[in-house]
């Protein structure tokens, strides 16, 4: 049996053996998106809220822009109260300005702002909210557009399952929404609806919850109601858009009508029509087809806030997961409705407009065939007149050569040769003919050769 590690034995061997060196990154080429990959997933921690407290949240809507207005607004609020400034880069921003704290976070078309007051309420749930202690100064000089705007309360108070509270006041005796979420240990009630201020409301009452829980549970209520709704931010664009692609839709089908049975309009007339249709869609697309695709998005995320509540029903009232799904999922379908219709007259308009060109494909073969006929006969023709033109050009050349042949006899007699003219005359016609009518055909014969 091998013999056992004592500390003697470990000892001797460290001697016999070097310490090896501990091995480093720096001399190895890393990612350059490495670190900047592990910072994401910190970017936006969890804030630890402590009971009791009030908080405002508001999503404000700037589609991508207004960066640099934001971090002036900010950078407005720091220096009034003489604390450092966020870098504009900063994708989120924590700071505590002492009777509420600011939370701020960048997303790709919002940007979020939490106040958050720590203390005791003095009355009533609502009355006197985190917002109140924020310079109105400031807060009205905010960039963007609000598209969320709610009140959060928390609370410590009995919470087991037999308790009573009586909270409809606090909402404004509004219809309630209620659960129990994190496994029972907290109590959330919300209207989902504008109160007179203009903003919605949440209620919490908690017993047992960390600080860490309870600012997980808070985070999670307010992303849910941001996010639903900008999952329905979509709706009215597809309402919009779902009755002018009924109109489109009866357009394209009677197109297709008129080039399946053939009527009195031309197909110039009917590639008109389909593409003004074409043109119509492709605008409806190029402005929905980023909002429907958010739509989805935003909707999964909400679903994934919801199942995250782990929320348990408290009797009398219906959760917030059952609530917002029988409002939120038929927006989401009407978008995604939407959306496919679109993709869908689109492709019926391609099929149209590609039966439409192998129509005029068609026509244009019969127009080609034809203007080859008709240049086949004028070849033809050109071709007969031609043969005729050198037949007459044969009798001309032959006509100017006997004459330059009779003034070269004419000469002879001078040179003292005799001879019978008539005679000489008579034979020499056939030979001047034949002479250029092979002259001319060999002509003739080199040209096509030439030009084939």
């Amino acid at each position: 049996m091998p013999d056992e590690l004592t500390p003697d034995t470990l000892s001797e061997n460290a001697k016999l053996s070097p310490i090896l060196p501990v091995p480093s990154l720096n001399k190895i080429a890393t990612h350059p998106l490495r670190e900047k990959l592990y910072n994401e997933l910190h970017n936006r921690p969890f804030q630890s809220i402590a009971s009791p407290a009030q908080l405002t949240h508001l999503a404000i809507h700037h589609q991508g822009k207004l960066r640099q207005k934001e971090h002036q607004f900010i950078s407005l609020l720091c220096n009034r109260f003489q604390v450092n400034s966020p870098a504009e880069s900063m994708p989120c921003f924590y700071q505590d300005f002492g009777l509420f704290s600011l939370r701020w976070e960048r997303h790709l078309e919002y940007s979020t702002y939490t106040f958050i007051h720590q203390a005791p309420l003095t009355e009533q749930p609502f009355i006197k909210n985190a917002i109140d202690y924020v310079p109105s100064d400031w807060f009205e000089q905010m960039p963007g557009q609000v598209i969320a705007a709610v009140h959060l309360v928390v609370e410590s108070k009995n919470i087991d399952k037999g308790t009573t509270h009586k909270v409809e006041p606090f909402f404004d005796n509004m219809s309630l929404i209620a659960s129990a979420p994190v496994h029972s240990q907290a109590k959330v009630w919300s209207s989902f609806k504008l109160h007179d201020d203009g903003f919605g409301r949440f209620l919490i009452y908690q017993q047992d919850l960390s600080a860490a829980q309870l600012g997980r549970l808070v985070q999670q209520l307010l992303q849910l109601d941001t996010y639903r709704l900008m999952a329905t931010l979509g709706l009215p664009m597809a309402q919009e858009i779902n009755s002018e692609l009924n109109q489109l839709d009866l357009q394209l089908q009677q197109v297709t009508t008129y080039i399946a049975l053939g009527t009195d309009k031309s197909d110039r007339e009917l590639l008109t029509d389909v593409s003004k249709i074409a043109a119509k869609v492709e605008d409806y697309r190029s402005q929905s087809t980023y909002r429907f695709s958010a739509t989805n998005a935003y909707y999964d995320v909400a679903l994934q806030r919801m199942d995250e509540l782990k929320e348990e029903e408290i009797p009398g009232y219906m959760t917030m997961q059952e609530f917002l799904m029988r409002r939120i999922t038929p927006a989401v379908k009407t978008c995604q409705t939407a959306s496919n219709h679109l993709e869908d007259i689109s492709r019926r308009v391609t099929r149209a407009s590609d039966l439409l060109r192998t129509r005029v494909d068609m026509v244009l073969q019969e127009q080609n065939q034809t203007l080859l006929k008709s240049m086949n006969h004028r070849a033809h023709v050109q071709m007969r007149l031609q043969q005729t033109v050198e037949g007459l050009s044969v009798a001309a050349i032959s006509y100017y050569g006997m004459q330059l042949f009779e003034t070269m006899l004419t000469s002879l007699p001078s040179l003292g040769v005799k001879y019978n003219h008539e005679l000489v005359s008579g034979f020499s016609v056939p030979i001047i003919i034949g002479i250029v009518f092979v002259g001319t055909r060999l002509i003739h014969k080199r040209l096509m050769k030439d030009v084939t």
